[in-house]
C-alpha cells in the first residue's frame, strides 16, 4: 500500500510515462482499475514461485524498461531486478544483489536495541509527533529515496483508488439486512432473501477524495451519502499477524462498550480474522463482523467514510493513510520511530506511557511477550484509545 506513493510521484513528474507494477498474488486487488498503471504483473509465490519469477523476467525483458525500481530487500526481487534488462536498475543497499544494481540507495531503519534506551526514558510516550519520531524517516520517505534522482525530495503520499464496483459492494454490505450482529442473534431470511436490519436504517458510503483525477472511479450523487450522520460508524481492525503488535481482545471489547449507541461498530480484517472478530462482538454485545467479507479495495472504501478507524500497527493502518481516512493506531511492542506510523493529520498514535525498559522488543512482533508481562499493551487505557468520541454515560 505504501508503495502506491511511488506511483503518485512518478505519474506527477512523468504523466505520459508507461508505469507497470509487480505485486504478489493476493495484493493485486489493491490496484484493480488504478488510473496510473498500464499493466499489473502478479507474481504467484505460493505455486511455482521460481517458475513464475522467470516467467515475469521474460516479460520484463520484452518491454525493455528505462527504469526498474525495486522497493524490496529480498534476494528473489533482487534477482528479478538484475535479470529484467532495464537500462537503469534501482534498489536498496540491503538487497543481497544490490552490488549488481546500477543504482543502490541506503535503507536505514533505527536499531530497535538502541531505541530501547530512548523509550525507557518515557520521553516519547505521550508525544507521537515528538522529537524522537521526527528524527527518523517514514517508510514513504525511504521509498522516495529510490526515485529522488528522477523527481525531487518531497514526501510522496500513498493513495488507493476504489473502483465504482468496490464502492457499490460496500454500499450493499452496509445496507444488507443479513449482517448478523452479536446483539441481534440469528436472523431469518424473508421470502425476498432479506431480514430485519440489526442496527437501524442504511446509508451509503462516500465517493472519491478531493481532487480525484478519475471521476468515473469515484461516483458522486447518492453514493456520496455517508453514515456519518446520525452517529455514523467506526471500524475496528483488532487482529495482527504478531501477538505483541495486537492490542488484547478484552481491550477491544471494553472499547466497543464505550462507543456511543447510535454509532455502528464494524469489525474488519481478512478471512483468518473472522473468528477473533466474532468472539469480540459476542462478548461486547454488539458489533457487525465484516472480516473476510470485503476485499482490500472494498475495505479501503469502507474505512474512508468511517468516523474513526481503530487499528494496530498493521496493514489497515496503511490503508487509512492511502485513503486519507481518520485513524487511531495502537502501538504495543513496536514504535512509530520505525517509520510506519500514520501519515495524515487526521491520524493519531496511542502507546504506552511512562518508562518501559523492554520497548521496543524488535522491529516486528513476537508470538508471545518476551518478558511475560505485555505491559506495553495491557497498560494502554481504553478511554485514551477512544479519544475524542462522545462516551456513553
Amino acid at each position: 500500500m505504501l508503495a502506491s506513493a511511488l506511483l503518485e510521484k512518478l505519474h506527477a513528474f512523468f504523466p505520459d510515462a508507461a508505469i507497470d507494477l509487480v505485486v504478489r498474488k493476493g495484493n493485486d486487488g489493491l490496484y484493480a482499475g488504478h488510473p496510473f498503471l498500464r499493466k499489473l504483473y502478479v507474481w504467484d509465490k505460493r505455486n511455482g514461485k521460481n517458475r513464475d519469477l522467470f516467467r515475469l523476467v521474460k516479460e520484463f525483458r520484452e518491454q525493455r524498461y528505462d527504469h526498474v525500481i525495486n522497493a524490496q530487500r529480498f534476494f528473489s526481487t533482487g534477482l528479478m531486478t538484475v535479470l529484467s534488462g532495464g537500462k537503469e536498475t534501482i534498489g536498496y543497499d540491503k538487497n543481497p544483489l544490490s552490488f549488481l544494481f546500477s543504482r543502490k540507495v541506503k535503507h536505514a531503519i533505527p536499531d530497535w536495541k538502541a531505541l530501547q534506551g530512548s523509550y525507557s526514558s518515557g520521553s516519547p510516550s505521550g508525544d507521537p509527533e515528538g522529537a524522537l519520531q521526527a528524527s527518523f524517516k517514514h517508510e514513504v520517505d525511504r521509498l522516495n529515496d529510490l526515485i529522488e534522482h528522477l523527481t525531487d525530495g518531497e514526501r510522496p503520499m500513498p493513495r488507493l483508488y476504489p473502483t465504482a464496483e468496490a464502492r457499490e459492494k460496500v454500499r450493499i454490505t452496509l445496507d444488507s439486512r443479513l449482517i448478523a450482529t452479536a446483539s441481534s442473534g440469528p436472523l431469518e431470511e424473508d421470502p425476498a432473501g432479506s431480514a430485519p436490519h440489526p442496527q437501524g436504517p442504511p446509508s451509503a458510503p462516500s465517493g472519491s477524495p478531493k481532487g480525484d483525477p478519475v471521476g468515473s472511479a469515484h461516483p458522486q450523487g447518492p453514493l456520496r451519502e455517508t453514515l456519518r450522520e446520525d452517529g455514523g460508524y467506526v471500524t475496528i481492525a483488532p487482529a495482527s499477524v504478531w501477538f505483541t503488535k495486537q492490542w488484547p481482545p478484552e481491550k477491544w471489547i471494553e472499547l466497543i462498550k464505550l462507543v456511543p449507541a447510535d454509532r455502528r461498530v464494524l469489525l474488519i480484517g481478512g478471512p483468518g480474522d473472522a473468528a477473533l472478530c466474532e468472539r469480540i462482538a459476542q462478548k461486547a454485545g454488539r458489533g457487525e463482523v465484516l472480516a473476510g467479507k470485503l476485499s482490500l479495495l472494498e475495505t479501503a472504501a469502507l474505512m474512508e467514510d468511517a468516523a474513526m478507524n481503530y487499528v494496530n500497527d498493521s496493514g489497515p493502518l496503511h490503508i487509512t493513510s492511502a485513503m486519507n481516512a481518520p485513524v487511531t493506531a495502537v502501538f504495543c511492542s513496536t514504535v512509530p520511530a520505525f517509520g510506519f506510523g500514520p501519515l495524515r493529520p487526521n491520524g493519531r498514535v496511542v502507546q504506552y506511557k511512562g518508562p518501559l525498559y523492554c520497548r521496543p522488543c524488535g522491529l516486528h512482533g513476537h508470538k508471545t511477550c518476551p518478558e511475560g508481562h505485555f505491559k506495553c499493551a495491557v497498560d494502554i487505557g481504553v478511554r485514551e484509545v477512544l479519544g475524542g468520541q462522545d462516551l456513553r454515560s
